[in-house]
């Protein structure tokens, strides 16, 4: 997906221009996919797997937590438990930007890594080795503050994703609930999940887009981003330079990751809950 997302980048392509004479195809997700087994070999689809892992421990943990504490304890439902429009959308867009501000560096290492792959393609010198490697260099390079480099449109990412997931996903659940006959259990889950899945892939792509882009992009002596200079100018010249669907690149490979992933956590996180004696979410 982040390949998908900073093909036909034009601040890239003039960087890279100078640095070498290859030129990289555009590709749609099966190619892209195909190229990266064929160029780099078949694990590489798995680079940037760890740092994945360590964003999720962080993300997830605080994002649900955060979630209910402001939905439950802070706001408060309606009389007859139903939840107001205007806190689940609070609370998700609230509980997501934190959650991600926490975990920015994880992401910011991931995307480092993710792109190695693309710049060997490109004939550059490789600029990390592996997470641990990046996780070194950033901090070298900019200290704590360069490991929250691009934490800008990382957090409006996360705050719209977390807008379809969080939000979507307890309206749904609870709309369904009361508006038919359906029960609380698996199929309600994995209903309310599918919505959840597609809504935050339609709202997150293009903030997702942009935090890619920020973030993958070489920095100065001084840990200044060489492309853009925040998150409002990388929308612009993607906009400007490639159209306005280039904010949509990579958004069937981020639904076709977001649907089982949200399918997987939703039906997963209900069942954990029964176990350890809790309410239904």
């Amino acid at each position: 997906m982040a390949r998908l997302q900073i093909q036909g980048e034009a601040a890239f392509d003039k960087f890279a221009a100078g640095q070498t004479k290859k030129t990289l195809v555009k590709r749609g997700m099966m190619r892209t996919g195909m190229g990266i087994v064929q160029e780099e070999g078949f694990f590489r689809l798995w680079q940037g797997m760890s740092p994945a892992i360590y964003r999720h421990v962080v993300y997830s943990g605080v994002r649900m937590t955060f979630y209910e504490f402001i939905r439950d304890d802070v706001i408060g439902k309606n009389e007859d438990g139903t939840i107001p429009l205007s806190t689940a959308v609070f609370g998700g867009v609230l509980a997501g930007g934190v959650a991600q501000f926490l975990a920015s560096p994880a992401d910011l290492i991931k995307v480092q890594v993710q792109m190695e792959g693309r710049r060997k393609l490109q004939g550059l010198e490789p600029r990390v080795t592996g997470a641990m490697d990046a996780a070194k260099k950033i901090w070298a390079r900019g200290g704590v503050r360069g490991l929250w480099a691009g934490w800008g449109p990382n957090v409006q990412r996360a705050a719209f994703v977390n807008l379809g997931d969080l939000t979507t996903y307890d309206t749904a659940k609870h709309v369904i609930l009361n508006n038919t006959n359906l029960k609380d259990n698996y199929f309600l889950h994995a209903l309310a999940s599918a919505c959840s899945g597609l809504i935050a892939a339609v709202l997150g792509t293009p903030a997702d887009v942009i935090k890619t882009r920020v973030m993958n992009q070489p920095c100065d002596a001084n840990g200044k981003g060489m492309f853009y200079k925040n998150s409002f100018d990388c929308l612009m010249q993607s906009v400007r330079k490639e159209g306005f669907w280039s904010l949509y690149k990579g958004c069937v490979p981020c639904w076709i990751r977001m649907g089982p992933w949200s399918l997987t956590f939703w039906v997963t996180y209900e069942e954990l809950r029964k176990l350890a004696g809790r309410s239904s979410f």
